[in-house]
């Protein structure tokens, strides 16, 4: 095609006014990304504002347990990585004690079972004479399985759930997860407290006492493992773990969905030559509803980013990963944690 000098000047014409447009809308993208970057920036400026200098109580558990060294690394991260924000971790009564806790205020951050966590959210289980539901508990993290450990001195000759009728044992701190937990163990294998010769509801910590004085013969404990406690004492004690039957755990699990079969590898105690079979629960964080969203951001963000620390203080922090934070999740997420999640799981 050949173009007439007329038609040439019309065609440059046409392409200037292309390019002009072009670089117009790119410019105009750019200010509006610009803009919206702007925007962001405020948000989250007027988000950090909100929590400087802000306090909180980490609710955790006995010193014996795990939930009390995890919530002390995380602090540590917190206190060094989270700005404007001073976190202290607490020993507590452990998974209901720290539910309380949060729905009185006097913690904004708590250790829990996801059953425990379920039964206050939802007023069931043990809260359902409760006037004051635990509605303000949201969720940040799931991070490891409880394993409910129940420990007997050899002695005592208890080589099965039913061998407990007639024994003196110790069922965890009153208002416990672990209570809670061995409440509904000995109930669906038909044992009641009367068929006990004595019930103390009495922290695990209490409970090693009594046993190394010979005062009772088994104690529940619903930990991480290797629990300290337990391998502390296997140093000074002859100790089993009692097992679970399957049949028994899968009845269990049908009444009580949270409960699920797992294995004790064996050599996770000293003498430990089996895997031993019994059941579990789900740990997790909860954090107060009225906790800043970006805190709570941040929270989340740091714990996952400094995860090799808290496994360098116990080895359950190398169950902390993202991909199952949020499996067994039973109540709803802290716009923060939700929002974390949101940007970082796939």
């Amino acid at each position: 095609m050949i173009f007439s000098e007329e038609n040439m000047k019309k065609h440059l014409r046409k392409m200037a006014l292309i390019l002009v447009m072009v670089v117009l809308l790119m410019s105009g993208c750019s200010i509006l990304e610009e803009a919206e970057d702007e925007v962001d920036d405020v948000a989250v400026q007027e988000m950090h504002q909100d929590y400087e200098e802000m306090e909180i109580t980490i609710a955790t558990g006995g010193t014996g347990g795990v939930y009390f060294p995890l919530g002390g690394a995380m602090a540590t991260i917190f206190n060094t990585y989270v700005p404007g924000l001073k976190a202290t971790a607490e020993s507590t009564g452990a998974a209901i004690a720290n539910i309380d806790l949060i729905r009185t205020g006097e913690a904004k951050m708590a250790f829990a079972q996801n059953d425990i966590t379920y039964y206050a959210y939802t007023g069931t289980e043990m809260y359902s004479d409760e006037m004051d539901l635990a509605d303000n508990v949201r969720g940040l993290a799931v991070l490891y399985p409880e394993i409910i450990q129940i420990v007997s001195l050899v002695e005592s000759e208890i080589d099965e759930v039913e061998d407990l009728r007639g024994k003196r044992i110790a069922i965890g701190a009153e208002r416990s997860g672990t209570e809670a937990n061995a409440t509904h163990i000995l109930q669906i294998h038909g044992i009641e407290k009367e068929d006990l010769e004595e019930v103390h509801s009495i922290s695990f910590a209490q409970a090693v006492m009594k046993m190394r004085n010979g005062q009772i013969d088994a104690a529940f404990v619903t930990a991480g493992i290797p629990t300290s406690a337990i391998s502390e004492m296997i140093e000074y004690m002859d100790v089993s773990i009692v097992p679970i039957r399957p049949e028994i755990i899968r009845m269990l699990s049908d009444r009580y969905p949270f409960y699920v079969e797992v294995d004790i590898p064996a050599g996770t105690y000293e003498g430990q030559e089996t895997d031993v079979t019994t059941t579990a629960v789900m740990a997790m964080l909860v954090v107060s509803s009225d906790l800043p969203e970006m805190l709570v951001y941040n929270m989340t963000q740091a714990i996952f980013e400094h995860q090799e620390f808290i496994a360098e203080i116990h080895e359950r922090g190398n169950d902390i990963i993202l991909e199952t934070a949020l499996i067994g999740m039973p109540v709803d997420l802290h716009p923060g944690a939700a929002r974390f999640y949101e940007k970082h799981v796939k």
